[in-house]
């Protein structure tokens, strides 16, 4: 069993991000950058097989530029057995689609069995990258888990599906899974880990390398493009009711069934 695990680079949950002068998109100049979150507790779980002997591969799959090396470099401090860099210009200005149809034709040219996502990017939230790989490989899919078995025999997901209720999938590979918190605490890397990362090389493939139509990805296959981008309206001030506590609460009411219009 070879497990692929996606990650993206995105800003770090704490970063401050300003909209670029022409609204076309985020001034990324200063911002610190992370392994998403949720693509954390995918690693995570592909190292745990790794460590219980149940696969002797995860490889790392990212799209993106010479800056992302350094979270590809993370991924393998802390366990990772390699990783591919999918890097093209053919790439820029691709939507979800594009972005899931390079990392399929990654992990299908590695011969991977399992593939594991965190269930969304917290950059832009769309949630549509790991059903998209699935639809594209015709493999089976499970989204959001939080608990998970997995054997060369087949796989037992379990996800929340609401009101105390939890869903259970088996089935058998391959499969594409996405990853929710609270399947585990994710590992911090060793300084041998790090040490050893260092030297590596990350292999970095293009589209004529995994057999990707130019038309397909990037601006001329997008389905979806983002434009005038602004930040949201600024809070108004908040207001002090005076008079007796008998006084405001009417006031209060009244002001959120008229202004708000919360009741």
């Amino acid at each position: 069993m070879k497990i692929g695990v996606c990650l993206k680079q995105v800003p770090a949950s704490d970063s401050r991000i300003k909209i670029n002068a022409d609204r076309t998109g985020a001034d990324l100049a200063d911002v610190k950058w992370e392994i998403n979150p949720y693509d954390e507790f995918a690693l995570e779980a592909g190292l745990r097989l790794l460590d219980d002997k149940a696969t002797s591969d995860v490889i790392v799959f990212t799209v993106g530029g010479d800056d992302a090396e350094q979270r590809i470099k993370d991924a393998l401090a802390r366990g990772a057995t390699g990783a591919i860099r999918v890097d093209d210009p053919g790439l820029a200005g691709s939507d979800s689609l594009g972005i899931a149809r390079a990392l399929a034709a990654a992990a299908k040219a590695e011969g991977c069995d399992v593939i594991l996502c965190g269930k969304q990017a917290i950059d832009n939230d769309n949630a549509q990258v790991p059903a998209m790989i699935a639809e594209l490989l015709g493999w089976a899919q499970v989204l959001v888990v939080d608990q998970l078995e997995l054997s060369d025999s087949g796989f037992k997901a379990w996800r929340d599906a609401g009101s105390g209720a939890r869903d259970v999938v088996e089935g058998s590979l391959p499969v594409v899974i996405s990853t929710d918190k609270g399947l585990n605490e994710p590992r911090y890397a060793k300084l041998r880990g790090i040490m050893k990362a260092k030297r590596k090389k990350i292999p970095v493939k293009g589209l004529s390398d995994l057999g990707i139509d130019a038309g397909s990805v990037g601006s001329a296959g997008a389905h979806v493009t983002l434009s005038n981008w602004s930040e949201p309206p600024a809070r108004p001030p908040g207001r002090i009711l005076d008079g007796d506590p008998a006084s405001a609460a009417k006031q209060l009411v009244q002001l959120l069934r008229d202004e708000a219009k919360v009741i």
